[in-house]
């Protein structure tokens, strides 16, 4: 959990990427194995073997990377540094395969076995499945057939190390399918060998919520339902569904962002204090929030879809415009949930959750409003003036953290205004260039999975919101669409809040 800066390299190793030719794999993963050699975290010995069905050489393939790799650097004014890309192309290996034939995991084998002698490698392989959830269970059963996922212990007299699996998500797109791709993948590995990755949990900020609670005797005493009002929760994106309408189409805002993503931010902020850091002792506090929380009703969530609007300066289309989405899509494009955890800590504090497309800006934030003072002294201030204390835990852009309070306005009348005392990464530490993969990656290699979840919290999340997806496939959506692009959502959702006599802060 510490900066990266501060981390030695992992031991000696070999990355399967499967989708060596996929968006993932270019955007995301060989920029963060980039970065990490720039801060030199990567293994001293690297093999880097990317698998995919497409007929290319390792030279081809190395090229390609590195041409996307510029285009990614020059976004941020920055041009590769040859001799670091040459450290790491030296690395790669190119094999063609087909994801469901028993061959390509037997040449994938051989490969392995000769780049272990070549690079004493001590045995140890990380696989990636960069690919389409519906090659995760084919992916890991061929690998489990082959024998490649077997940790420990030797095969034909080499020492075999570790051997680990990245999965990413969706875990599942229902509590059935999640059930069904643990049971598969627990059929090969155990439940130490799986990391479902997510890149959230990557961010400096989320990661800073433990060191924040847990490192600092101001917040932990006053983490709690005596102080806290209410938690607000927003993960707000401008963009629409882009090229991935025929996605969106099958899936919706809720199982996109929600069971993941929100509910790890969650968990990060109403979890109990682990006896230790050990990645163990914290997912398993976060199981037991998970626990805790109240089963969902239809009357807890609102679901919404974008129509046409303005964001920033540019005309947006609506939803039922963009490209492979029907004109009479149901699909939400926006969800907001209240959730309630019925225990000491939390009983009685809502903690309310949003997310959707098309919104005014693109922005994430963990939002902790504190209960009122008694303001009766402090007549001389407008009601429409005085503010709650708010901690705003911001996750994206400018990660940071702001403590909202009141303080005397200047002048002879005693009256109050809010204002604010501001962290911002940027400005107090220097941060290497990052995708939000790094840190992730890194501790794949380690064998550190604090930031990765378990079978049992990926199961449990489903869980909590199979009523809604039930009972909206049973339910046509009134009014969609019901939002126009570039606001802040659906009135519906104000409403959520309202019946609560409490109202969202504003995106901004």
């Amino acid at each position: 959990m510490s900066m990266l800066s501060h981390k030695s390299p992992p031991p000696p190793c070999a990355i399967v990427i499967f989708g060596a030719n996929g968006d993932l794999t270019k955007r995301l993963i060989i920029p963060a194995l980039y970065n990490l050699a720039r801060t030199q975290l990567l293994p001293s010995s690297l093999a880097l073997v990317g698998v995919d069905h497409n007929k290319k050489t390792s030279e081809e393939w190395t090229g390609q990377l590195k041409d996307f790799l510029a285009q990614v650097l020059a976004k941020n004014n920055e041009e590769i540094d040859e001799m670091l890309w040459r450290q790491v192309a030296r690395s790669m290996t190119f094999l063609s395969g087909d994801f469901e034939k028993p061959e390509t995991y037997q040449s994938l084998k051989d490969l392995l076995g000769e780049l272990d002698e070549k690079q004493a490698l001590e045995g140890n392989v990380l696989f990636y499945m960069a690919v389409a959830d519906r090659f995760f269970g084919t992916i890991a059963g061929k690998l489990g057939e082959a024998g490649l996922v077997e940790s420990g212990g030797s095969d034909n007299n080499k020492k075999v190390g570790f051997r680990r699996l990245i999965v990413e998500k969706p875990f599942g797109h229902d509590l059935a399918s999640a059930k069904a791709l643990n049971a598969c993948l627990r059929k090969w590995l155990k439940e130490e060998q799986i990391y479902r990755i997510d890149h959230f949990l990557g961010k400096e900020t989320v990661q800073n919520i433990m060191a924040l609670r847990f490192g600092n005797g101001l917040f932990e005493p006053i983490w709690n339902r005596d102080r806290i009002d209410h938690v607000q929760i927003t993960v707000a994106e401008s963009i629409g569904v882009e090229t991935r309408g025929k996605f969106y189409e099958a899936t919706g805002a809720l199982r996109d962002m929600i069971p993941n993503h929100l509910f790890q931010l969650v968990a990060m902020t109403a979890m109990e204090p682990p006896v230790s850091f050990d990645a163990e002792d914290i997912r398993a506090k976060k199981a037991e929030m998970f626990k805790a929380i109240h089963c969902l009703t239809l009357s807890d969530v609102v679901r919404g879809q974008y129509d046409s609007g303005i964001v920033g300066d540019e005309k947006a289309k609506a939803y039922r415009a963009e490209a492979n989405v029907s004109p009479e899509s149901t699909a939400e494009t926006y969800a907001a949930m209240r959730l309630m955890i019925d225990n000491w800590r939390w009983a009685g504090v809502p903690f309310y959750l949003r997310t959707g497309k098309r919104l005014t800006k693109r922005y994430t934030e963990i939002a902790i409003r504190f209960k009122s003072a008694p303001l009766a002294l402090f007549r001389e201030t407008p009601v429409d003036e005085l503010d709650a204390d708010w901690l705003i835990l911001r996750v994206q852009p400018d990660e940071g953290i702001r403590l909202r309070f009141n303080a005397k306005r200047p002048g002879p009348a005693m009256a109050l205004e809010s204002v604010a005392m501001e962290f911002k990464y940027k400005d107090y530490f220097k941060q290497a260039p990052a995708v939000g993969y790094e840190t992730l990656i890194y501790d794949c290699l380690i064998g550190d999975a604090t930031l990765f979840q378990r079978a049992d919290q990926v199961e449990a999340a489903w869980d909590l919101v199979a009523p809604v997806l039930e009972g909206w496939a049973n339910t046509t959506p009134r009014h969609f669409p019901n939002y126009a692009a570039g606001s802040e959502g659906p009135s519906a959702a104000n409403d959520l809040l309202a019946r609560d006599g409490r109202s969202w802060r504003r995106i901004s």
